[in-house]
Order: structure tokens, then C-alpha cells, then sequence
């Protein structure tokens, strides 16, 4: 089992167990204001949430998390679903993640795939008492959270009905065969 397909698993898993509703209607706010500046993230913010998801979940014959939107989604998690002090610790985190970043590329390239994915194994095999460690591993949680809550991996990838059941109003129906009426009988005393 390859990485992508491990991460699909747990996408499915995650994605009908951890906060369904509140995914589903963020999303949802998201699809209502395409391309709206982020609020919470800055610009540099989001090219660096956007350039680790895309080498975490990457475009192959399925969208990459980019192509979904999480970037937005994140924005807005982090805007609307963070008390001020956990949003305080994230961005100080993707501040540290970043100064590691920065550090190891002498800043040409930090976060081109080869360097991110190599920022990504050093961030997993520190220590997550760490600010950039445990904000990665914060992070992390919301990409493949909010992809595979994304409208486009959920009916796409997937495969999954997010509203179950159908309702078909015309649907045809097949009339049951008739059955034989049952004759009374008669017998002798019955006469009268």
C-alpha cells in the first residue's frame, strides 16, 4: 500500500467521523467566496500551507490538495474555529516551521517539493514538544482533513454519497401481479 492509498483510508475514516457538520459547512462557506483573500493566513502563510500539502497530497490522476481548496479551508478553520490563543500558537508555529525551512535552504527554494519533502521528514521525526513540530503535526491534521471532507475528493475519490439516501419523485413503479379472487363455497346447509 502506497502512502497516497494509506492516506485515503484514513481520509475516508476521518472524513465520516471527525466533525462532519462543521467540515462540510466550512466548506461550504468556502465555495460561497472563491478566491476571497485569506483572512487569517498571510499571503507567505498560505504559499507555505499550500507548497507542504501539495507534496503531502499531490495531483496524480485524483485533484491534489491544492486543486481542492485547502488552503482556503484551512484559513477559515483557523479564522473561525480557533479561539484567539490557538490561533496565536498556529501561526507562531508556521513561523517556526518556516525559520526551519528558511534555515536549511538559506532561503532559494524552501519550499520546492524536494526541500519540502525534506522539511516534512524532519518535522515528523522531531521532537512535537517543539512549536514547529507540533504546529506541523496540527497542520498536517487539517490537510488531509480538509481534503478528504473536500466536496471534489469526497464524490470524485471516494466515491461517497454525502446525503444518503435518494428520492426520485417519478420513479417508476411496478404494479404488483393480481391475485385470484377466492370464491366462497357453498355447501348443502348453506341454502337456507
Amino acid at each position: 500500500m502506497d502512502r497516497r492509498d494509506l492516506l485515503r483510508a484514513f481520509g475516508a475514516a476521518a472524513a465520516l467521523t471527525l466533525l462532519p457538520r462543521d467540515a462540510q459547512a466550512a466548506w461550504t462557506r468556502v465555495a460561497r467566496s472563491p478566491g476571497a483573500p485569506l483572512r487569517a493566513l498571510s499571503a507567505a502563510e498560505g504559499a507555505q500551507i499550500g507548497a507542504l500539502a501539495d507534496v503531502i497530497l499531490p495531483r496524480t490522476d485524483s485533484p491534489g490538495a491544492t486543486d481542492v481548496g485547502v488552503v482556503a479551508w484551512v484559513d477559515l478553520v483557523v479564522a473561525d474555529y480557533y479561539r484567539d490563543e490557538e490561533r496565536k500558537q498556529f501561526l507562531e508555529g508556521l513561523a517556526a516551521i518556516d525559520a526551519l525551512a528558511q534555515g536549511a535552504t538559506a532561503g532559494a527554494g524552501a519550499y520546492a517539493p524536494s526541500n519540502a519533502a525534506k522539511l516534512i521528514e524532519s518535522l515528523e521525526s522531531g521532537d512535537r514538544k517543539e512549536p514547529a513540530h507540533r504546529a506541523w503535526w496540527r497542520l498536517k491534521g487539517l490537510i488531509v482533513h480538509g481534503y478528504f471532507t473536500s466536496e471534489p475528493v469526497q464524490m470524485k475519490v471516494l466515491k461517497v454519497n454525502i446525503t444518503p439516501g435518494r428520492f426520485d419523485g417519478c420513479a417508476p413503479v411496478k404494479a404488483a401481479p393480481a391475485k385470484p379472487a377466492k370464491t366462497a363455497k357453498l355447501g348443502a346447509h348453506d341454502h337456507g
